[in-house]
């Protein structure tokens, strides 16, 4: 099983940036999908998250600007992320909650990162 993240980059404060995040392998089902991001000198933290029956919630610094959605059945996860800030710079990891074929085994998963880089 494996995430693959991708959509960061470079914009403007104020811009906009849509990530996403594919999980692909052999699955069985796909509970919590999420995203986390880790600026320089700082500790990971959780962005947004969305159950598999979409109940989502937020980091109280990114509520009403940045969107978690899912497409269930191509297995990935989006973040849209408006009015993008200077301090939104970061790392973002996408996470999911996957419960794998063989075995019903199941595991956290963690997508490679992709750098959001708000700057003028």
């Amino acid at each position: 099983v494996q995430l693959q993240a991708s959509g960061g980059g470079l914009v403007q404060p104020g811009g906009s940036l849509r990530l996403s995040c594919a999980a692909s392998g052999s699955i069985f089902s796909i509970n919590a999908m999420g995203w986390y991001r880790q600026a320089p000198g700082k500790q990971r933290e959780l962005v947004a998250a969305v159950t598999s029956g979409g109940s989502t919630n937020y980091a109280d610094s990114v509520k009403g600007r940045f969107t978690i959605s899912r497409d269930n059945a191509k297995n990935t996860v989006y973040l849209q992320m408006n009015s993008l800030k200077p301090e939104d710079t970061a790392v973002y990891y996408c996470n999911a909650d996957i419960t794998r074929r063989l075995g019903r085994i199941k595991g956290d998963y963690w997508g490679q990162g992709t750098l959001v880089t708000v700057s003028s």
